[in-house]
C-alpha cells in the first residue's frame, strides 16, 4: 500500500497538470506578448513564459510528448531486444557469439553521448528521437532475453518440442516469449523511466524535439535564463519530469516484487 501510495504521490504533478490543461484547454503555441512572464492568474494557472505562452498548456503538451516518445521508443528498443536476445539462443555458438559481440560493442559507448550522436546525425524530430534513443536501450532487452531463452531451452518441454522438429520461429513466439514475458515487461517499465529522461535531456540539449513544440526538457533549458526573475518556469517541467521517472521506477519496483515468485515467497 505505502508502494502504491508513493506511485500516485510521483505521478500527482503531471495527473494535476493534464487534469487543469484539460479544464483550462488552451493553445500551447499561442503567443501574447502583453502576458510575457505574468504571474498566475485565473486565465493561466501557471502563468506564462516569455512569450506570453501558457505555461499550463505548455506542460501538458509537453507531458504528452514526453510519454508518446519514451512510449514508441520502449516497444521498439523492446521488439528488437527479444528478437536479438532470441535469435541469439536459439541460432547456435556462433550466431550467439557474434550478437553477443554486437551488444557488448554498443554498451561500450555511453548511452546518453551515443544518443546524442545518432540524433545529432539524424536531426531534430520525435520519429529520429525515437529511432536515437531505441537504438542505444535494445541491449538490456537482448541481454535479459537470451538468458532467459537459455534457461528455458534447458527445460524438459522445450527439448521435447526441439526433438520434434518445432520450426525456431514457433519455439520463440509460442514457447519462449509467453514464458519470458514477465521480466520483459518488468525491463520495459525501467526502460520507460529511462527514456523520459533520455528524451528530456536531448531535448535540453537541443537535440531533441525542434521548438516551438514544448518538450519537458526543453522548457527547462528555457527557464534556466529566468532563473533569478520566474523561476517557475523551470520549475514546474523540472518537477514533473521528477516525477514521471520516479513513479516509471517505482512501478518497475513493484511489477518485480509481484511477478517475481522468488521475491514474492520470501
Amino acid at each position: 500500500m505505502s508502494r502504491t501510495l508513493a506511485i500516485l504521490l510521483a505521478l500527482a504533478p503531471a495527473a494535476l497538470v493534464l487534469a487543469g490543461d484539460a479544464a483550462v484547454s488552451r493553445d500551447p503555441l499561442a503567443v501574447d506578448l502583453q502576458a510575457a512572464l505574468c504571474a498566475p492568474s485565473a486565465a493561466h494557472p501557471l502563468g506564462c513564459d516569455a512569450l506570453g505562452r501558457d505555461l499550463l498548456a505548455r506542460l501538458a503538451a509537453g507531458t504528452k510528448l514526453s510519454l508518446a516518445i519514451a512510449g514508441a521508443v520502449v516497444l521498439l528498443a523492446g521488439a528488437f531486444g527479444t528478437f536479438v536476445g532470441f535469435a541469439a539462443a536459439l541460432g547456435g555458438p556462433r550466431i550467439d557469439a557474434l550478437m553477443m559481440r554486437a551488444t557488448d560493442i554498443v554498451l561500450a559507448f555511453p548511452g546518453l553521448l551515443l544518443a546524442m550522436g545518432l540524433a545529432a546525425a539524424l536531426g531534430p524530430g520525435p520519429d529520429r528521437l525515437v529511432l536515437a534513443l531505441a537504438a542505444t536501450g535494445w541491449c538490456g532487452f537482448a541481454r535479459l532475453a537470451r538468458a532467459q531463452a537459455l534457461s528455458l531451452l534447458a527445460s524438459p518441454m522445450l527439448e521435447a518440442a526441439r526433438a520434434l522438429g518445432c520450426p525456431l520461429w514457433r519455439i520463440g513466439l509460442v514457447h519462449l516469449l509467453p514464458n519470458a514475458a514477465a521480466p520483459l515487461i518488468v525491463e520495459a517499465s525501467f526502460g520507460l523511466a529511462a527514456a523520459v529522461l533520455g528524451e528530456a535531456g536531448l531535448s535540453f540539449l537541443g537535440l531533441g524535439t525542434p521548438p516551438p513544440a514544448p518538450s519537458l526538457g526543453g522548457m527547462i533549458r528555457e527557464g534556466t535564463a529566468y532563473l533569478l526573475v520566474h523561476p517557475v518556469l523551470a520549475f514546474w517541467p523540472g518537477l514533473v519530469l521528477f516525477g514521471l521517472v520516479l513513479a516509471a521506477n517505482l512501478f518497475g519496483d513493484a511489477l518485480r516484487d509481484r511477478l517475481d515468485v522468488r521475491v514474492r515467497d520470501v
